[in-house]
């Protein structure tokens, strides 16, 4: 792992898996994600991982019309890296999934490196009342779906956004046979380091909130690549502050917002993606860590630059 003395914070304000009747909290309309990014960006993100919604009912949305609506604002008001989601939801296609990325040539997007059950099913039990005839079903559903990236989707995505744009990745791998993926394409030369590569923990289906499955990670990612990647972890869920900050003792950087964890502490929500980012702050910078700006974290992954996306 390339060792930095600055931790670069990743912010996810808004997701695919939390659905409105969560949380009123949840950014939904254009107006409120762009507020979300924005206000995670003054605490202390230099990243913005950005999913779209439809804003009559707050379902995941692909449409380059609904990032439309908030990417330039957030662009115009921080200078943020930005960050636009590949993964979008299981319900959609590939073509749907890479809508975002292809209209609006970003800095960074996410690629999850192969498919996986990705049960959030749980998440329903928690729902006293529905807002929209949708969420229950597709929160119900996720049992029965699978996540999906296979090897020709994943080099497709590299050759049509990362090649045709000079966009690099947020790698997520939400299991150690990931890292292999990831490993093979990089020797294929179809990426090139250093990689930024974003552990995912606690979603049913791959590997769990284990800190050993933490320290395991790092190092098999330490024998497949050396020093040409940026390690980042996260946990969904109840262990999100915990992964982050062991993440960050690991030598690694961090991801919060409320696509990972609607909540700020044990039964109380947050009430915005700006709380969970000041918190974690306070938390790295009690342990002496400096925090990364948006042009520190362009440095550190060798990223394009802001001047040169398509918004």
């Amino acid at each position: 792992m390339r060792q930095s003395k600055k931790v670069i914070i990743t912010c996810a304000p808004t997701g695919s898996i939390h659905t409105p009747s969560m949380s009123p909290h949840l950014p939904i309309t254009p107006d409120h994600i762009a507020q979300a990014a924005i206000e995670a960006a003054e605490a202390g993100a230099a990243i913005l991982h950005l999913h779209a919604r439809d804003p009559v009912d707050g379902r995941p949305s692909p449409s380059a019309e609904h990032f439309a609506a908030f990417l330039p604002r957030i662009k115009q008001q921080t200078d943020a890296v930005i960050n636009i989601s590949t993964g979008g939801s299981a319900t959609m296609s590939l073509d749907a999934r890479l809508e975002g990325a292809k209209a609006f040539k970003p800095e960074v997007c996410s690629l999850n490196m192969g498919p996986l059950i990705f049960d959030f099913s749980g998440a329903a039990a928690r729902v006293e009342k529905w807002q929209h005839d949708w969420e229950r079903e597709y929160v119900e559903g996720a049992r029965g779906r699978i996540m999906y990236n296979d090897n020709a989707y994943i080099e497709r995505i590299m050759r049509e956004v990362g090649q045709a744009f000079g966009t690099k990745f947020e790698f997520e791998c939400y299991d150690i046979g990931h890292l292999y993926t990831l490993a093979h394409f990089a020797d294929k030369k179809l990426i090139e380091p250093p990689f930024l590569i974003q552990g995912v923990f606690g979603i049913l289906g791959g590997i769990g909130a284990d800190p050993r499955n933490l320290a395991h990670m790092v190092t098999i990612a330490d024998s497949l690549f050396g020093d040409d990647y940026h390690f980042s972890a996260f946990a969904a869920g109840k262990n999100q502050m915990t992964f982050c900050t062991q993440s960050a003792l690991l030598g690694g950087n961090v991801r919060v917002g409320l696509e990972d964890s609607l909540y700020i502490g044990k039964g109380e929500l947050a009430q915005s993606n700006a709380d969970q980012v000041t918190k974690i702050r306070t938390i790295l910078e009690a342990l002496g860590l400096t925090i990364a700006s948006p042009d520190e974290a362009r440095q550190m992954l060798n990223l394009k630059g802001g001047d040169a996306v398509g918004f």
